[in-house]
């Protein structure tokens, strides 16, 4: 499997608040956006990816689980980031209102797991055709669904930056688990809404098609998204696989 990543603040930020973790040999791959005032973000995304990391870390999980039990184990890990960040929303008064989006990504053989909270988003890339696996849980999106309005005019609502699910918002929290086929070639995307938002779908399926290597890639996004505005922070992470990841 080949692995890139990249975060950069973008251009109209003075700070990061996306966080990242890989972790290769344990084929679990985590991005984070963080929100709130006062750096508040940064320590929200922080904390969500270290306690995501470190539950994987203590509580490994068994080959060959069942998909029902990989979603069981993934709820634990979620709210265990959540009531981390919860916790230190309350002890801290300045990071009150803190949260974070979260999407990560467990390779299993021929299956990938996807699970999200919040916008930012997991795509899959398989010959030549990208698709977002992800579902956004955004005010928009609820209204897109709705009928209510269209993806254009999603672009342009006054709420398009409302989110509607985050780690820290609640003492509760629901994850989205997306199970996904793989083959040898495929690729898959985890990024925060400051790639995405920047830059078209048909541009990131032009570079993830690039015959370079991930971690370049990851460099050209990040290049495009700050040269078609960068007004936020811009994190990913690309995957992808061979068919020696796809047999082991």
């Amino acid at each position: 499997m080949e692995v890139g990543f990249k975060t950069d603040k973008g251009v109209r930020r003075s700070n990061n608040e996306d966080a990242c973790f890989v972790m290769k040999r344990d084929k679990l791959f985590i991005v984070a956006d963080g929100v709130g005032g006062n750096n508040s973000g940064e320590i929200a995304s922080r904390t969500a990816v270290s306690e995501v990391t470190e539950f994987f870390q203590k509580n490994p999980l068994k080959q060959g689980a069942s998909i029902d039990e990989i979603r069981d184990y993934f709820h634990l890990c979620v709210n265990a980031a959540n009531v981390a960040v919860v916790e230190k929303s309350y002890r801290i008064p300045r990071n009150r209102g803190m949260a974070t989006t979260l999407v990560a990504a467990y390779i299993e053989g021929d299956k990938a797991y996807i699970i999200n909270v919040g916008d930012s988003r997991g795509y899959l890339l398989h010959e030549g055709k990208l698709r977002q696996i992800t579902d956004d849980h955004t005010y928009v999106n609820t209204l897109i669904k709705a009928g209510l309005i269209t993806e254009e005019d999603a672009l342009t609502h006054e709420n398009r930056n409302m989110i509607t699910r985050a780690i820290g918002a609640d003492a509760q929290i629901e994850e989205d688990l997306f199970v996904v086929p793989i083959e040898a070639g495929d690729m898959i995307l985890l990024c925060t809404d400051g790639l995405y938002g920047e830059v078209s779908d048909e541009e990131l399926t032009e570079i993830l098609q690039m015959k370079a290597s991930v971690g370049n890639i990851c460099s050209d996004l990040v290049d495009l998204a700050n040269k078609n505005g960068g007004s936020d922070n811009i994190t990913m992470i690309v995957l992808k696989f061979t068919e020696e990841d796809i047999n082991e």
